[in-house]
């Protein structure tokens, strides 16, 4: 059987229960009504109508909502209770991840560990190569901090502003940058959409990173092997100056190829399947050693004590100021603190989708959607169009993950597929299409960041628009679609 360790309930434990008396317009208000707030609040209120968690409270209200409907169709409040408190059991497990993701991401910082993945990346720019390598590049950086943001704002402008003097198009060279930095999001145990992702399809963190691999390495190939091609037809001037990066890196921070041991360590762990818990917390862990041994000039510039600065990067905001500014958001991180915005989302969606779950309108929902999508690649095709339309009208990527994820996940049951079909599907089609909206919040602020148009760089943005059209040929051709009954793919 397929490891469902993040989810100890697990979705063939999952009670929806069945209200009869549901019709698919009573079932489809709230989401109608849940999409109305999330649109007034991107088109009207700039995203902030009710402050920094504008989201997670637009889906307590949806919640709230549903709520009026189900006790109108006489379900009882204790139904809808205890569905909730079932949803955020469920989720337990992937939260408790996540503060590790935090924990990790603020020691691999004060370690020197992320630092010496951008310090070596940046060693292998040339312009024969300028443009797949800057793939690679934002891809290693975007894997090491889990954060296309982050990469795009610091790396990424440094690419930018290399490659025009290189006489290279600014749109093809953030194309590059935000293919490798969405790849790097993507795969990495570190991003909060790769936690999301599962933690609302059922899976564990690393079954869905490995069943990722199936459609994102032969999407991010093809990308590389069309840059390369590119390449060799443009003409280049000048040299890839990054001396100054690189000196800033070298004399903040201690460099050293030992600092890899860590990550290395945490690989192989994954690779023997260790349970996520065990492996992020030995990654965190050996990192705070090699942040005492290896960078104690940093650390005392954080604190009085070694201890309580690696405390600190595990638990709330380290900044590291650098000469170069662009660096300064790189060598930032906000521990497990900064996971507080993803986990309040994760919680109100299980709220709204308990709800649902209770009154009987995902089951509605779930049954009119297995009635048109009679096919494997029905479903798939479904899911693929909920995510780019989520992406289009709420305007974000999170949203583009928790309703379909929420709305879809029986009907995968349903069908005998195992969860992973499901936050795999989520993540080809939600996560990296969201850069290609110009409203989307991803899409605008990769724009503003990188000072590339979304028109200029969108099909440049090969990754990213390919990886829906790859996982679609996959459910196509029933490539990998993993069955719940087998233990293989």
């Amino acid at each position: 059987m397929h490891n469902n360790s993040l989810n100890p309930n697990g979705p063939e434990n999952e009670n929806i229960v069945e209200n009869k008396e549901l019709n698919i317009w009573e079932a489809l208000t709230p989401v109608v009504f849940l999409m109305s707030l999330l649109a007034y609040n991107i088109f009207f209120a700039d995203g902030e109508w009710l402050g920094e968690y504008s989201n997670q409270f637009i889906l307590l209200i949806g919640g709230f909502f549903a709520a009026i409907i189900g006790l109108f169709n006489k379900t009882n409040l204790k139904t809808m209770g205890a569905e909730i408190l079932e949803n955020l059991k469920s989720v337990l497990i992937p939260i408790m991840i996540l503060f590790l993701v935090g924990a990790l991401a603020g020691t691999w910082l004060v370690s020197g560990i992320i630092p010496a993945m951008v310090y070596y990346g940046l060693k292998v720019l040339n312009p024969e190569i300028f443009l797949p390598a800057s793939i690679l590049i934002s891809a290693i950086i975007s894997i090491a901090t889990g954060s296309s943001w982050t990469t795009s704002a610091t790396v990424g402008i440094a690419l930018v502003g290399i490659g025009t003097a290189l006489g290279i198009s600014s749109g093809m060279i953030a194309g590059a940058v935000i293919s490798g930095a969405y790849f790097g999001d993507k795969m990495s145990p570190l991003s909060d959409t790769t936690n999301l992702a599962p933690a609302m399809a059922g899976t564990d963190l690393f079954t869905h990173i490995k069943y990722m691999t199936y459609t994102t390495v032969p999407t991010i190939i093809l990308t590389l092997i069309v840059f390369t091609i590119l390449n060799l037809n443009i003409t280049t001037s000048g040299g890839a100056d990054v001396s100054g990066l690189l000196t800033t890196i070298d004399t903040t921070f201690n460099i050293t190829p030992y600092l890899f041991i860590v990550p290395i360590i945490v690989i192989a762990l994954i690779l023997l399947k260790t349970k996520p818990l065990v492996a992020l917390g030995t990654g965190v862990a050996l990192a705070g050693g090699f942040a005492i041994f290896f960078q104690e000039e940093i650390l005392n510039t954080l604190s009085e004590s070694n201890v309580t600065a690696v405390f600190n990067a595990i638990f709330t905001d380290t900044s590291i100021v650098t000469d170069n500014e662009k660096l300064n958001d790189l060598f930032s991180s906000g521990g497990m603190k900064g996971m507080l915005w993803t986990i309040y989302l994760i919680c109100s969606a299980m709220v709204f989708g308990g709800i649902m779950d209770a009154i009987g309108a995902l089951a509605k929902i779930t049954s009119a959607l297995l009635s048109i999508a009679t096919s494997t690649f029905g479903l798939f095709a479904s899911t693929v169009i909920s995510c780019l339309g989520l992406n289009t009208i709420a305007s974000d990527q999170y949203l583009a993950l928790v309703i379909p994820g929420k709305m879809f996940k029986k009907a995968y049951k349903d069908k005998n597929l195992a969860p992973e079909n499901l936050s795999r599907t989520l993540e080809d089609s939600g996560t990296v299409t969201s850069v290609l909206i110009p409203w989307n919040t991803c899409g605008a602020y990769q724009s503003g960041v990188l000072g590339v148009g979304v028109a200029e760089y969108f099909i440049y943005a090969m990754f990213n628009w390919l990886s829906p059209i790859t996982t679609l040929l996959f459910a196509a051709f029933n490539i990998k679609i993993r069955k719940i009954i087998s233990s293989k793919a």
